[in-house]
């Protein structure tokens, strides 16, 4: 009997072994976090800088981090040297604040740099390895963690985060300062799109395959990104942290490209995933980082992502009135409305910032306080039958003694 058993113990014990080394990589990578607080301040600083660079996508898992800054150097590489030193800047700056050091050791205090030293390298009009751009680069990542925490101030009276507001604050804030005639720092010259032009092309014939390339690219554009390869590797990224946000990501993109479609926008704009990263971002941070994830979160983070698609339509067509980008703020703003609506639903649940993980995790912290509920009320309950008790044996005992009184008199 034993002899049976014992292969199938080994075959179990096997299985929990390779859950034990997938769930090492997978997720937030607790361990790995706990191994760099005991190791040098250069390792420390590496696993930080690689956590800031997923961050940008609500990952919180350097070796996602690292696929993903591969997928930036496959772009290009002088893009890709930005964004690292924006990184850095960002999290130095941050450090010497004397910011929350859990907040820096999980890259929130260098994602906005991120994207603010990979930006300024897209939006140059002077093109890759122009060493003067790394002087505003270094500037501007060095106010990112003043911005965030001046708007964290703010936020965390309602218990809000702060996005990329940063980063738009700033990009906007330099690409104002200088614009295309600037005999330094020039940027692309952003004019406002021609109507006659998008309907004319428009009408011509869809390219099927395209579109379906727009949907990892649209991914890649939250960097700034239009190659599919570097997209193809960020959804990697993603799939290796949280399947779930790996589909909300693709989601989102897909619905951003079909409200292009159904706007008649530009099919450049469609095929370069200018639709779909601001619908990507939105349908993740609703679909299951902030939210607990549910059907009928999964339901409102689609629709998240296509009210965010219309957004970036008007936002595009305003700001580049003022020769300015629509950058993130288009994600920004439709994602904080949805977070900030109230329901009466049990399973439309916001988390806390204090407990937001991935969705996995967060679904596994709800079941669990469910769980811790349950029980207090059991405990609860049972406390008030045994007082109850009590209280009706009270007065009998009363009673007896009483007639046993009246009996000895």
């Amino acid at each position: 009997m034993d002899n049976n058993n014992q292969p199938l113990h080994e075959e179990a014990s096997a299985q929990s072994f390779v859950f034990r080394a997938v769930g090492l990589f997978t997720g937030d990578m607790g361990l790995c976090r706990r191994w760099v607080k005991r190791q040098a301040v250069v390792i420390q600083l590496l696993d930080w800088i690689f956590r800031a660079v997923a961050q940008v996508m609500f990952v919180n898992n350097p070796l996602s981090g690292l696929l993903i800054t591969a997928g930036l150097l496959l772009q290009s590489p002088w893009w890709a040297l930005n964004g690292l030193l924006g990184t850095l800047v960002s999290t130095i700056s941050a450090i010497l604040l004397g910011q929350n050091r859990e907040a820096v050791s999980a890259g929130l205090c260098g994602y906005n740099g991120t994207l603010v030293g990979m930006l300024m390298a897209v939006f140059s009009a002077k093109g890759s390895w122009y060493w003067w751009l790394l002087l505003p680069n270094i500037f501007m990542s060095m106010l990112c963690p003043v911005v965030s925490s001046a708007l964290s101030s703010v936020a965390n009276k309602w218990d809000l985060p702060i996005f990329t507001f940063p980063f738009n604050i700033l990009m906007y804030l330099h690409i104002a300062a200088t614009g295309a005639s600037h005999p330094y720092f020039p940027e692309l010259d952003i004019q406002p799109s021609n109507h006659l032009h998008s309907l004319n092309d428009s009408m011509e014939n869809l390219s099927i395959s395209q579109l379906f390339l727009s949907v990892p690219v649209g991914v890649g554009q939250v960097y700034g990104c239009d190659s599919p390869w570097t997209g193809g590797l960020i959804l990697l990224a993603l799939l290796l942290c949280s399947p779930v946000i790996c589909f909300h990501a693709m989601l989102g993109s897909a619905a951003g490209m079909l409200s292009g479609l159904a706007l008649a926008a530009p099919h450049k704009d469609i095929y370069s995933g200018l639709w779909g990263y601001n619908s990507a971002l939105s349908c993740i941070a609703v679909g299951g980082v902030f939210y607990v994830i549910t059907w009928q979160t999964h339901l409102l983070a689609l629709i998240c992502a296509l009210f965010c698609a219309y957004m970036t339509s008007a936002f595009s067509k305003l700001m580049s009135m003022l020769a300015l980008p629509a950058c993130t703020w288009p994600f920004c703003l439709s994602t904080l409305i949805f977070l900030l609506i109230s329901s009466e639903i049990p399973a439309i649940c916001r988390l806390p910032l204090s407990v937001v993980s991935y969705p996995e995790e967060n679904r596994r912290y709800q079941r669990q306080l469910k769980a811790s509920e349950k029980a207090l009320h059991r405990q609860q309950s049972s406390s008030q039958e045994e007082a109850g008790l009590k209280e009706n044996q009270g007065p009998n005992v009363q009673l007896v003694g009483d007639r046993g009184c009246g009996e000895s008199d």
